[in-house]
């Protein structure tokens, strides 16, 4: 079925039985008209209409959906007296003068015709359009569903009490001496991560705060057990609240900067994370510099997950460039949010 569609061979059958049909109902003029005629009809009748239809689906479709209706009435509009001038013109010299044929010739008899015609085919094509979109995103639901099982299913199979956990790092907590501030401070955060990983990433989506609270803690957490030879920045923009974002989607990119940082003893070793808004898209940028043995090794560890989810969650919303050269490797995610947003 996939091949199918990826073909187009559903536009292929549509266009054959199509002209086949209109071929069928011309063929009685073939022994006063000619073949050439004939085909003309077929061709011109035809042509035309696959140009109302694709700059209707392709074109003006898109345009409605970007909440644009009077651009897309006027043009539909446009369209159909396109075609039925055109058709006129033909029909007026295939009826008036090649048949001398007056009253099918009129213009009145071929402008209600040929606008039944056009009227008929673009409501046709928008049935069969909505029908494939509605396959599709049954489709899309059902691989999403399944995978959402498959990876709550792996999750609990190594998930670890989380009561017995939190109840754990709070004995740690309190068995820290209390001069002992910052081993007391990491751990609490540490426990801010948990928390928010078993707890608060249920949903679909989640407030963005809440995101970038768990990402400061993970950085916070990182930057101690760098020395002073790491350069760690970590920017958000004041545009970046308000807003929901599917959870842990930035993580594994982060994660990745710091896994495969650079271990540079002369020059320091960079890890750049910036994070911002405009207007309805959101974008995120990772950049680290890297050890030149470790290039073929980054590139591509731990990312196949989120690129899936990514594909999953925001099809046709996201775009998501990862780059290498010598010595930097650098992610870019951009999200178009929801219009709501």
């Amino acid at each position: 079925m996939q091949a199918f569609w990826r073909y187009k061979l559903d536009h292929v059958l549509f266009w054959c039985a199509t002209v086949f049909f209109h071929l069928y109902t011309r063929i009685n003029l073939l022994p006063v008209v000619g073949w050439g005629n004939v085909l003309l009809e077929v061709l011109i009748r035809n042509l035309l209409l696959a140009i109302v239809i694709y700059v209707h689906l392709d074109v003006l479709i898109p345009k409605l959906q970007q909440r644009k209706a009077g651009v897309y009435f006027f043009s539909v509009l446009l369209l159909i007296l396109g075609y039925v001038a055109v058709k006129n013109a033909h029909d007026a010299y295939l009826y008036g003068k090649v048949l001398d044929m007056t009253r099918q010739g009129s213009l009145m008899a071929n402008t209600y015709y040929n606008f039944s015609i056009v009227a008929f085919y673009l409501a046709f094509s928008v049935a069969l359009h909505l029908s494939k979109a509605w396959y599709f995103q049954r489709e899309r639901l059902q691989q999403i569903e399944v995978e959402k099982l498959n990876t709550e299913l792996a999750y609990l199979r190594s998930q670890i009490n989380p009561h017995f956990l939190f109840n754990s790092l709070n004995t740690i907590y309190f068995q820290i001496d209390k001069q002992n501030t910052q081993a007391r401070s990491s751990l609490s955060q540490f426990s801010e991560m948990l928390r928010y990983q078993l707890y608060e990433c249920n949903g679909k989506e989640i407030p963005i705060e809440k995101e970038l609270n768990y990402i400061q803690n993970y950085v916070d957490l990182q930057r101690q057990r760098k020395d002073d030879n790491y350069k760690i920045d970590f920017e958000v923009g004041a545009d970046v609240r308000n807003f929901t974002l599917a959870p842990l989607l930035m993580i594994p990119f982060i994660e990745n900067a710091f896994k495969y940082v650079s271990h540079y003893a002369d020059r320091k070793n960079e890890i750049e994370i910036t994070i911002h808004r405009t207007g309805n898209s959101f974008l995120m940028r990772v950049s680290n510099t890297c050890d030149r043995i470790e290039k073929s090794e980054s590139s591509g560890i731990g990312l196949a997950n989120v690129k899936r989810r990514l594909e999953l969650l925001y099809p046709d919303r996201h775009q998501l460039d990862i780059r290498e050269t010598d010595d930097r490797f650098l992610v870019t995610l951009n999200v178009t949010l929801n219009p709501t947003v």
